[in-house]
């Protein structure tokens, strides 16, 4: 299916054109036929000659309805820019040209309309000139009428070769459907429609809105059931699941996107707007704030998380006046604060300069070309600006993840983990005894995956038991009557490693006060909590363990792999947690992240 929207003035024929084309009718109100001009979207489809089927999303022109407008053209891969032959070239023609300029869209039409009142040669002459130097000055162009026919054949060709000449879409990639009609069906429930510009939905299938799950009860595309709905499409999607969705919500793939409160843009050349603003994005119109960051970048602060990527196009424009105002980029959707003074124009510096490391790119997938200026921010770019990135992280951001020797599908900035390597030799040496565990080094070095601290050892420092030494600081001995005590606290954790010794008999050892303190401190315990108290390589016997679980494991299934009470498992898993050698699920169940 190939997706158009209209673009064009008030009652320059836009519907018009559209019933004639389809025979359908796309005012869906009574109001708006009663006077004369659309008000709301509308949605109208047909056969081209070649057997593809087209589908038209006709938007208002009057100034009025310019978010409704923008909630129509947002999500659409193309437009029809429509001009009276009898009025020429008008007030909104101009407003919904720089809004497609400002979105990217470069697939078109320019179809002068009402040819049978006027000459469309000057509307046609005007129309070139205004839409040269944006992106869509080299669309084919034509004159029709809608009531008489002409030219509607040419016009119906033209929209085959328009179709066949996008660039395909990627079927196989993550759904984000905003919504632009939100409606409920007796019997069936909440329905929500939009243009499907990237992924596949199918029935059955579990999708995120607003954050909460939600089940796609029935799909339907073009007013026909279907079990399975590719992009580009319409698309109508029935619910299942305690939402209340509204216009400018977004349907999405779950842990496929980041949502974010706020983000780093690139905005397009002008004057930054100032005062109330609005974001338009796919079907959304958010209240935003910004704080220019200097050298053509800004921080865009919204009233409500959304689902964005690096390479993401939308407007930012002033409610109180009906131009749009500015465009904008998307370059960071995890965007550092800004505390130290100057660090807002060492931003907007770095924002300015990405694109240029090797690997950026100038497009983000399913994203259109970036706004003049600079390229897209690259994965170099990214993990310079926060050290340390996951694989998962990149993708959710919008990057493609390179290669990495790191485990765990994790990604670090040079810079950034020379410096961490150089931090752990100092925490290391510091330490008194000179003997870190990997738990408290992952710790004080604030990692995320203790698989990143343990990839950190390198000469002249050791890993023995869980324990980080120094090849040339050797640790001061323990007191003969402590290093008797935690001998006998192996002999007893030697076949049962994760039986943890109760507090009575933790003093019956000798390991209570003051003892158990300096052994921890010497790294030859490892004080899971308050009462539980194990070897340091617990956490690395313990995974072994759970790998060999089937994914995702209960408490209690652990519990039992470990051979331990609920008094151990509990606060050890919680540790396992925090080290991130296994992830904790919304149902309470854990899957094992860490390789050993």
């Amino acid at each position: 299916m190939f997706v158009i929207a209209t673009a064009g003035h008030v009652d320059h024929g836009k519907s018009t054109l559209v019933r004639a084309l389809t025979g359908m009718e796309p005012d869906r109100w009574a109001e708006e036929r009663r006077r004369g001009m659309t008000i709301d979207l509308g949605f109208a489809w047909t056969a081209l000659p070649s057997g593809r089927t087209v589908a038209f999303v006709d938007v208002p022109g009057h100034e009025r309805f310019v978010t409704t407008m923008l909630a129509g053209v947002g999500p659409c891969p193309a437009a029809m820019i429509v001009v009276a032959a009898d009025e020429g070239w008008c007030v909104q023609s101009g407003e919904h040209l720089a809004a497609l300029d400002l979105l990217g869209v470069r697939h078109g039409l320019l179809v002068i309309t009402r040819a049978d009142l006027a000459d469309p040669a000057p509307a046609l002459a005007e129309a070139r000139s205004r839409l040269r130097g944006t992106c869509l000055e080299t669309i084919p162009a034509l004159a029709v009428s809608g009531v008489t026919g002409q030219g509607l054949p040419e016009l119906a060709t033209a929209l085959d070769r328009l179709a066949a000449g996008l660039p395909p879409t990627a079927t196989d990639g993550p759904v984000r459907l905003w919504a632009d009609r939100v409606f409920t069906v007796t019997g069936a429930g909440v329905v929500v429609t939009g243009t499907l510009t990237a992924g596949t939905l199918r029935a059955g299938q579990t999708l995120h809105l607003g954050g909460e799950p939600v089940r796609v009860r029935g799909l339907q595309t073009l007013n026909t059931p279907a079990g399975m709905v590719t992009a580009t499409a319409r698309v109508a999607v029935n619910l299942r699941g305690p939402v209340s969705p509204s216009r400018g919500d977004a349907l999405l793939t779950p842990g496929a996107w980041h949502l974010t409160t706020s983000a780093d843009v690139r905005l397009s050349p002008g004057e930054p707007p100032k005062g109330d603003l609005l974001l338009h994005i796919g079907s959304a119109a958010v209240p935003t704030r910004i704080r220019p960051l200097g050298e053509g970048a800004a921080r865009l602060s919204f009233a409500r998380p959304l689902p964005l990527r690096v390479g993401d196009r939308a407007l930012l424009r002033d409610p109180s006046r009906s131009a749009v105002t500015t465009g904008v980029v998307v370059l960071d959707v995890r965007p550092p604060t800004l505390t130290r003074r100057g660090a807002a124009a060492a931003r907007g510096a770095a924002l300015a300069a990405a694109g240029a490391s090797p690997g950026a790119g100038k497009d983000a997938p399913g994203t259109r070309d970036a706004v003049p200026g600079g390229g897209l921010p690259g994965a170099a770019d990214l993990l310079r600006w926060h050290g340390l990135l996951s694989g998962a992280d990149l993708a959710t951001m919008g990057v493609t993840a390179p290669p990495s020797s790191l485990p765990g599908g994790w990604h670090a900035d040079p810079e950034h983990w020379a410096g961490l390597r150089k931090a752990l030799a100092e925490a290391v040496t510091g330490a008194g005894d000179g003997r870190l565990t990997v738990e408290a080094a992952t710790h004080l070095l604030g990692l995320p995956d203790r698989r990143l601290t343990r990839a950190l050892i390198a000469p002249p420092l050791t890993l023995e038991a869980g324990v980080i030494g120094r090849q040339d600081l050797a640790p001061p001995p323990l007191p003969a009557h402590l290093r008797q005590a935690i001998d006998r606290l192996r002999a007893e954790l030697a076949d049962r490693p994760f039986q943890a010794p109760s507090a009575r008999r933790l003093a019956e050892l000798g390991l209570a006060g003051r003892n158990l303190v300096a052994a921890e401190r010497a790294s030859a315990v490892l004080v899971v909590t308050a009462g539980v108290v194990l070897l340091p390589d617990a956490p690395d016997r313990a995974v072994k363990r759970l790998r060999l679980l089937p994914a995702p494991f209960t408490v209690s299934q652990a519990r039992v792999a470990l051979q331990t009470t609920r008094r151990v498992a509990v606060p050890l898993l919680e540790m396992l947690d925090g080290l991130g050698c296994t992830t904790r699920r919304e149902n309470g169940s854990r899957i094992c992240t860490a390789v050993n």
